[in-house]
């Protein structure tokens, strides 16, 4: 079989997993409305109405609760439409699966251009493939970065506007003209969602959602429980930001503490691609070994994955959480 075709038929397979898991997600999407529309309209039955908003709310999971690499894949694919705004992005699934089975198809077609093999052409076209993905996860990944650090100032902003006397929404709105983004758009939104008829309590549980930050999550149960039992939220808000202060002054010492480790795994995992550049461009001949040579091609693919498993590792040393 041709190795064009081999391609098409494994993008036309990839659509089509995407295809079906982003009608998967929609059904559950309509299913979740539907039965909104039901409490509303008193078709639903009050008391299971009452269970199914407790399960999700914010109070009813352990603020610790991080989940596992499985179950994190899983719900990424179970909301890639979150999975998009947590990273600011205006792609949709659909258009996502567009792109990378465009750049997969260039890439496996590039390679079976260049000479490579079917098998090679196909790993050259998922390496191609996956490269939206990647960028979507590093813009994510900025975006939460740049909320945590946003997050104690906001929380101050907070703090005085209730010492000022005004209320808690106000102080929301305050800081979303007061704050750039992304704080200010998260809050702002909450404070829009307010205004519109949307109790606080749940406003705060889908911003939790859209932002998963463990220290949000410390300010969405702070505010839901003051609003259920009272207390004093400004010196709660104060005391939050201070935690957040000291956290991000702790990790600041590990960063430092660790650079050595991010330095030396840096120089032992570039180490080997600039010596094969430096000898393939002195000998070339000596290195085209490990391409033709069946022994070569084995020595590689031992090489490769073993520098993957050194990449891991070092990661697993220096990635200290605070």
């Amino acid at each position: 079989m041709s190795p064009f075709l081999i391609s098409i038929a494994a993008f036309v397979g990839v659509a089509a997993l995407v295809g079906g898991i982003v009608l998967f997600v929609r059904g559950r999407s309509e299913n979740t409305i539907e039965n909104r529309l039901d409490v509303f309209t008193g078709h639903a039955m009050p008391g299971a109405a009452k269970e199914s908003l407790l399960e999700d709310s914010v109070l009813a999971r352990p603020l610790d609760d991080v989940p596992n690499v499985i179950e994190a894949v899983m719900a990424r694919f179970g909301a890639a439409s979150q999975f998009f705004e947590q990273a600011d992005s205006n792609l949709t699934a659909g258009k996502f699966a567009a792109i990378s089975g465009m750049l997969f198809c260039v890439g496996a077609a590039g390679g079976t251009l260049t000479g490579f093999g079917p098998i090679a052409a196909l790993v050259v076209g998922g390496m191609v493939g996956v490269g939206p993905l990647f960028w979507l996860m590093w813009k994510r990944k900025r975006r939460l970065k740049k909320f945590a650090v946003q997050l104690p100032d906001a929380l101050e902003l907070i703090s005085r506007a209730l010492r000022a006397g005004h209320s808690l929404a106000s102080g929301f709105n305050l800081v979303r003209e007061e704050m750039p983004a992304p704080v200010g758009i998260e809050f702002g939104r909450v404070f829009e969602e307010q205004n519109l008829g949307i109790p606080m309590e749940e406003a705060l549980d889908q911003m939790t959602v859209r932002v998963p930050n463990l220290d949000l999550r410390f300010f969405a149960t702070a505010v839901i429980l003051q609003r259920q039992t009272g207390g004093d939220l400004a010196e709660i808000l104060d005391k939050i930001g201070h935690l957040i202060r000291e956290r991000f002054k702790i990790w600041g010492q590990v960063q430092a503490l660790t650079g050595e480790g991010r330095l030396s795994g840096i120089v032992l995992l570039a180490l080997p691609p600039a010596l094969f550049l430096a000898v393939y461009r002195l000998n070339p001949d000596y290195v085209m070994l490990l391409f033709n040579d069946p022994m070569g091609k084995q020595m590689l693919a031992g090489a490769v994955v073993l520098q993957i498993l050194g990449a891991l590792v070092i990661r697993k040393i220096i990635n200290i959480k605070v």
